[in-house]
């Protein structure tokens, strides 16, 4: 028997079928002008021209209408870290002083359950109020940020990834574990959280910095006892960073090589930033199917360098690649901003990020590179129902810019990534339940 329809939204139906780089932007997406699309059982159960479709809705069916307003699957941050809300913004560092003087500080405070529980909902309300509706988090040393974490997720029904962060050298001793606590720790939430509901453990050394050969040894381990897992970690950040690596390893080839010795690369693997590279390292990355997670306004932000997306498609050895915020570093949880910084940094780098590529990587993109695009990541049905609203008019600036547009939907996804933000999504669902509606 059929699921029972809960309710129904009308607006402008926008989903991508494949990436706009290798597919051309006609055959990438599907568009609905006036569509409608019906949730039962917090799933798509169908979806298709309102005209067709409202004939045979279920009397007194609740129908969410969005008129004028683009209905797309909720975005996907595969890169972010929640303790790091209140230390977005700060001033004037590069990476490892950044840590030191800013991340390392504010971290060691969610050691109180009290207090990680407070930031999670407030990251959380964060999220969805900017169309997020899964992302992959990095929490602290603490086991108690990870449960105050997932308790908050499951709670909200969001999917999440999200993992312990592993640290045993290189950090304030009230960040510090051990090789075998952490992979105790680990191992502990995973059997807690892994699968539950909508969640999904990572396994989360910080970075090779922080991480001594032993601890890396015992993230492998739990990668290999526990398959469904993922990994994430930061690779090739900072030129600096870079350095600092090849003196703890020096037997290493390089800083991707770190992480190959120890069974880290793979297709559940993300790896942040990735912004230099050598191309034997991009070769393994693209070999072994990891990902590699471009944070633009992060990288702009604390100068660490510009992502090469070109040599990411390199035909000889493509990576799968993911596009991120990564707050704290990053200034914004508004994935419409991150796509704008994102281009910026294509142009510097001599080539433009389309906007249905760069909105392909926002919603099935960044599902694919998460290997969860039979759940999330675009309209169809079966699919879970995380979607955002958003109004290319939400400010004066953008309603204006928007009268000369004329119903070009490329143009409008243009003026929504370089001008738009949290005010710009309308209502966020989670599930087919409405959890953020603009005021």
């Amino acid at each position: 028997m059929p699921a029972k329809a809960e309710r129904a939204l009308r607006g402008r139906l926008l989903s991508f079928l494949d990436d706009p780089a290798t597919a051309g932007a006609a055959a990438s997406h599907s568009y609905v002008e006036d569509g409608l699309l019906v949730i039962a059982e917090g799933r798509i159960a169908r979806l298709g021209e309102a005209k067709d479709l409202l004939g045979a809705l279920p009397e007194g069916l609740p129908v969410d209408h969005y008129p004028g307003d683009l209905i797309l699957p909720g975005f996907i941050d595969p890169h972010i870290h929640y303790p790091q809300t209140q230390v977005i913004a700060s001033y004037g560092t590069q990476l490892l002083d950044w840590l030191e003087r800013y991340a390392f500080v504010e971290e060691q405070k969610f050691a109180d359950p009290d207090h990680a529980a407070r930031v999670a909902a407030f990251f959380l309300d964060e999220l969805l109020r900017n169309g997020t509706t899964t992302a992959a988090v990095y929490c602290t040393v603490h086991a108690a940020s990870v449960e105050a974490f997932f308790a908050e997720s499951a709670r909200r029904n969001t999917r999440m990834l999200a993992g312990k962060v592993l640290m045993d050298r290189g950090a304030p001793a009230g960040l510090l574990d051990r090789a075998q606590s952490g992979y105790d720790e680990s191992k502990a939430l995973i059997a807690r959280w892994q699968g539950r509901g909508r969640q999904h453990y990572a396994v989360t050394p910080r970075f090779a910095v922080t991480s001594s050969p032993a601890q890396l040894e015992a993230a492998g381990a739990l990668l290999r006892e526990q398959p469904e897992v993922y990994l994430q970690t930061h690779l090739a950040e900072n030129r600096r960073e870079i350095e600092t690596v090849k003196a703890l390893f020096p037997e290493a080839k390089s800083y991707t090589d770190v992480y190959d010795r120890f069974g880290l690369l793979g297709p559940r693997a993300l790896f942040g930033h990735c912004l230099h590279l050598k191309a034997a390292e991009r070769r393994r990355l693209s070999e072994s199917g990891s990902v590699a997670v471009f944070c633009p306004t992060s990288n702009l932000f604390i100068g660490s360098g510009l992502f090469d997306l070109k040599a990411a498609r390199d035909p000889r050895f493509p990576l799968r690649c993911g596009l991120a915020t990564d707050v704290g570093g990053g200034t914004s949880y508004s994935l419409l901003r991150t796509l704008g910084e994102a281009y910026k940094v294509q142009q510097l780098r001599g080539r433009n990020l389309a906007p249905f590529e760069a909105f392909y990587l926002a919603t099935l993109g960044n599902a694919r590179a998460l290997g969860l695009e039979a759940e999330i990541g675009s309209l169809g049905p079966g699919r879970e129902a995380d979607l955002v609203v958003l109004d290319a008019g939400a400010t004066p600036a953008m309603a204006h810019r928007r009268e000369t547009i004329a119903g070009d939907l490329a143009e409008e996804l243009f003026l929504l990534m370089t001008l738009g933000d949290d005010r710009a999504v309308r209502a966020t669902y989670v599930a087919g339940q409405r959890l953020h509606e603009r005021a």
